[in-house]
């Protein structure tokens, strides 16, 4: 006989997440969550595979109640609540509704990198690269090395963001100019929410320091229907006309040496300018 969701356990849903079989794994584990409602340990679990999903309120319901049921998830609740809170600025953002904030001090080529994604997201393309362009030519260059590695400049690979990494902090989600930045640090991935936020502490030109999440996924990847996407295994790429393009899955920093995967790194360090 078949087993029903009734009669499955996390290992089951563990089992089905790790075959990629995202909605099964969400069915079966949302079905031992109502029988065992008070298991913190589920509410975490479930949590965790909702925000694979791009379920951000109700992932945000199931992280409060896991702080609610045992204390010793306050910490991380409080964390990763806004972490939940900035998607919701994030996509507002990469849906052209409101201008991200950028960290640091303003420089001009802020105005038309932004002014690059709103045509984009109104397809127009010919805007988008003539912006990107202007925004590209005037950008502070930054060098530096990663994981050790030396660069002569370092940028997102994927060319809404180029000089900025994407951040969310308590503050809420910006853009960071690499230019401002004197040092990334990253924990190694150790968890389900970790291919949806890495970890990381920030050193700042100015001396100060912060920690923060940087988003692992590009936006949308979530919701792309594909597993090694969603689960941040893999990048693609989806063209919107000749050298215009955009990323899904996992995100990339590109250098003049190499192309790195978020999640194998764990240290940039950024030296002269």
């Amino acid at each position: 006989m078949n087993p029903t969701l009734a009669d499955t356990s996390p290992a089951d849903a563990a089992a089905l997440l790790a075959h990629g079989r995202l909605d099964e794994a969400l069915s079966a584990l949302s079905a031992e969550v109502r029988g065992r409602p008070a298991d913190a340990s589920l509410r975490v679990f479930l949590f965790q595979l909702l925000a694979l999903v791009g379920e951000w309120d109700r992932a945000a319901n199931q992280l409060k109640m896991a702080a609610e049921l045992d204390e010793r998830n306050t910490l991380m609740s409080t964390a990763y609540e806004f972490a939940l809170r900035g998607e919701h600025e994030r996509a507002a953002v990469l849906a052209g509704g409101k201008c991200p904030g950028i960290a640091g001090e303003p420089a001009t080529w802020h105005a038309p990198l932004i002014r690059a994604l709103h045509a984009l997201t109104e397809n127009r393309i010919d805007e988008t690269l003539a912006q990107r362009a202007l925004a590209f030519d005037t950008a502070e260059t930054v060098a530096g090395s990663i994981d050790g590695e030396p660069f002569e400049w370092i940028a997102d690979a994927d060319p809404r963001f180029g000089p900025c990494l994407e951040l969310i902090l308590k503050s809420g989600y910006v853009w960071a100019p690499f230019s401002q930045l004197r040092s990334l640090e990253f924990e190694a991935p150790s968890d389900l929410r970790d291919k949806v936020w890495a970890p990381v502490k920030l050193t700042w030109t100015s001396g100060a320091e912060s920690v923060g999440f940087v988003p692992c996924r590009y936006a949308g990847s979530e919701r792309s229907g594909i597993a090694d996407l969603a689960l941040a295994a893999g990048t693609s790429w989806v063209e919107h006309g000749e050298d215009c393009f955009t990323g899904r899955g996992q995100r990339m920093l590109v250098t003049d040496r190499a192309e790195y995967p978020l999640l194998d790194v764990r240290s940039i360090t950024f030296g002269a300018r």
